[in-house]
C-alpha cells in the first residue's frame, strides 16, 4: 500500500479508469454479439447493428481500449460475415 500522496491518488484513479475501461469493452462485447445474432437469425436490422458495432469498435480503438490491428480484424470479421449473408 502507498504511503506518499500522490501514490494512493494514482491508486485510485487508476482503479476508476479500470472500472470505465471495464464497462466499455462489456459493452462493445454485447453490441458486437447484437450483430452476429441478428445476422445470423438473417434479421433485416443486421446491416444495421454492423454499422453500430463498427463503430463502437472504431471509438474503443481510438480511446485505447483495443489495439488499432485488433479493431481492424474485428471489423474486418463482421464484414465479412455480412457481405456472405448477403
Amino acid at each position: 500500500m502507498p504511503n506518499i500522496k500522490s501514490a494512493k491518488k494514482r491508486v485510485l484513479v487508476n482503479q476508476t479508469k479500470a472500472r470505465q475501461n471495464k464497462i466499455l469493452k462489456t459493452n462493445l462485447k454485447t453490441v458486437i454479439k447484437n450483430a452476429n445474432n441478428a445476422m445470423e437469425t438473417g434479421a433485416e436490422t443486421s446491416a444495421e447493428a454492423v454499422r453500430v458495432a463498427i463503430k463502437k469498435i472504431d471509438q474503443a480503438a481510438a480511446h485505447g481500449i483495443l489495439h488499432k490491428n485488433c479493431a481492424a480484424r474485428k471489423k474486418s470479421k463482421l464484414a465479412a460475415k455480412l457481405a456472405k449473408m448477403n
